[in-house]
């Protein structure tokens, strides 16, 4: 074998093992929770532990990977319904799948605060999503279908409430979060609604708190 196909084929190998990684540690994490043994992962992907610390130093940086996949998922789906004709329907499609993408992955919502994920790239992810999510929320608030003082940011951070309110009830009704949702959406949309109280938040900061504008 050349040198050329044993360096195509160790880069193949790479990014399998990866791939491999990445979905068992997101079952895992999604099954129990963050305390997870990088061994168990490793285990469950059929590979050895050391392949694991050879992809990710630390279980936070494994965290920090299954978050950013998850981030880029969100944002590929804003950006793609920034194309749809309804603008009202394309940001219900946003927020229904962004919630239902967190209560698949209990992880997500228990790790997304720990400051040991305060990294630059989640952090970038994150923030562009909720550039993402204003330009969807621009939309639908010109077309009349949501309040005038609801921004991308609200939305973003309404994804991680709805989902924790009915984080409790998951186990035995893996469904019940359309329920707060709906309540959400009814929210967004109240016709001749007085003001807000409070500024709109900007941006996310740091440590997760909104910043406002």
């Amino acid at each position: 074998m050349s040198g050329t196909a044993a360096s195509a084929g160790q880069r193949a190998d790479l990014v399998r093992n990866r791939r491999l990684l990445l979905g068992a540690a997101t079952a895992a994490f999604a099954e129990r929770g963050v305390e997870v043994s990088m061994g168990e992962i490793a285990q469950r992907a059929g590979l050895a532990k050391g392949t694991v610390f050879r992809h990710f130093a630390t279980k936070e940086d494994l965290l920090a990977a299954i978050m950013l996949r998850l981030l880029d998922r969100l944002t590929s789906t804003a950006e793609r319904l920034l194309q749809a004709g309804d603008a009202g329907a394309a940001l219900r499609e946003f927020m229904t799948s962004g919630v239902e993408a967190l209560a698949a992955d209990r992880a997500f919502c228990e790790v997304v605060g720990r400051p040991s994920l305060q990294n630059p790239d989640v952090r970038e992810a994150i923030n562009h999503l909720c550039e993402v999510a204003e330009a969807l929320t621009a939309r639908a608030r010109e077309h009349g279908a949501v309040r005038d003082d609801v921004t991308g940011t609200d939305i973003v951070l309404l994804l991680g409430g709805i989902h924790q309110t009915a984080a409790p009830l998951l186990a035995a009704q893996p469904q019940a979060w359309r329920r707060y949702l709906e309540l959400a959406l009814d929210g967004l949309h109240v016709p001749n609604a007085g003001a807000l109280p409070e500024e709109a938040p900007r941006r996310l900061s740091l440590d997760g708190s909104p910043e406002a504008t």
